[in-house]
């Protein structure tokens, strides 16, 4: 046990994903997966190294659709070479009420997956966690397309999706401390919303124990991350995609990690049984003023980043 890293102990009771699309970086930390989003394949496409992926994209005699998605299935396949894993990739946000447009559109990014050689084993298709996302995702579960449901901000959404069968949701840890630390203002304390007061760790700690308690199979993977303290706050979720940043600053220190999250636990637990329909998803959503600006806001960004994709491919 000596000299093992935070992250050495953290992979051993937590699959650890790298949130990147940067794949030079995912070498440095071997995690198991990765996830993609618009915003970071935008980041890493302007990058000189990845120059060739986006040229062979952009060369295509075919739709501005068609190479966006040819250019994500690029940077997907060359994170596989390089994880032993899934890698996720986004379908585009401006379809996230289009439950019909959002299943065409996650059958071609897996046809282009098939295509190179990828097992759809490999694959995750990520979706915006709206009512028409979620139910795109049931449809793609029973098709065998495994979906990775983001933009996951509140416990409705979460529910919903563990009844829909999708295979993994990826609920937000540093948005959500975002959101309230502004909304406090001064009033903030960061001691008293800090590792499992953190309103953010709360939150994916509620939907961890309701999984298991209630024996969902959808895997639960944290995501978005300001720092340390909210990763080792989960440790021992089914999974938690890390920026490489943040990887390396647990692959800085050997300071103890105890697991704080635990299945056995959960299943202990006195807790409610919950379901929505749609009209009860739709009101609780509504109720909840922080999940209901941030999916929005998230939404936006990705729409907004997956244009800036198409002008760059288009040039």
């Amino acid at each position: 046990m000596e000299n093992m890293t935070q992250l050495d102990a953290l992979k051993q009771v937590t699959t650890v994903v790298a949130d990147t699309g940067d794949f030079q970086q995912i070498e440095a930390f071997r995690p198991q997966d990765a996830t993609t989003n618009p915003s970071l394949i935008l980041k890493a496409a302007q990058m000189p190294a990845y120059q060739s992926l986006l040229a062979d994209a952009r060369g295509m005699n075919a739709s501005v659709d068609d190479k966006v998605d040819q250019l994500l299935v690029n940077f997907g396949c060359e994170i596989l070479r390089r994880v032993p894993g899934r890698v996720s990739t986004e379908v585009d946000a401006r379809l996230s009420f289009d439950a019909a447009a959002t299943c065409a559109r996650a059958r071609k990014i897996m046809g282009l997956y098939q295509a190179q050689g990828v097992d759809a084993s490999r694959v995750l298709i990520k979706i915006a966690a709206t009512w028409e996302g979620i139910q795109a995702a049931a449809q793609l579960e029973r098709e065998g397309i495994h979906t990775n449901l983001t933009l996951l901000f509140s416990f409705c959404q979460a529910v919903a999706c563990g009844q829909a069968g999708v295979q993994l949701i990826s609920p937000f840890v540093g948005r959500i401390y975002d959101w309230y630390k502004k909304a406090a203002g001064p009033n903030w304390v960061e001691a008293d919303n800090a590792l499992a007061n953190d309103p953010g760790v709360l939150s994916v700690t509620a939907i961890y124990n309701h999984y298991k308690h209630f024996g969902i199979a959808t895997e639960v993977m944290g995501a978005s991350f300001r720092n340390v303290g909210q990763i080792t706050a989960l440790a021992g979720c089914d999974l938690l995609t890390i920026s490489p940043e943040l990887l390396a600053q647990l692959a800085a220190t050997d300071a103890p990690l105890q697991p704080a999250l635990s299945a056995e636990k959960a299943r202990a637990m006195q807790l409610p049984e919950v379901t929505y329909n749609e009209a009860s998803f739709r009101l609780a959503l509504t109720m909840d003023a922080m999940a209901t600006e941030k999916l929005a806001e998230g939404i936006r960004a990705f729409c907004a980043d997956t244009v800036k994709l198409e002008a760059l491919l288009s040039a």
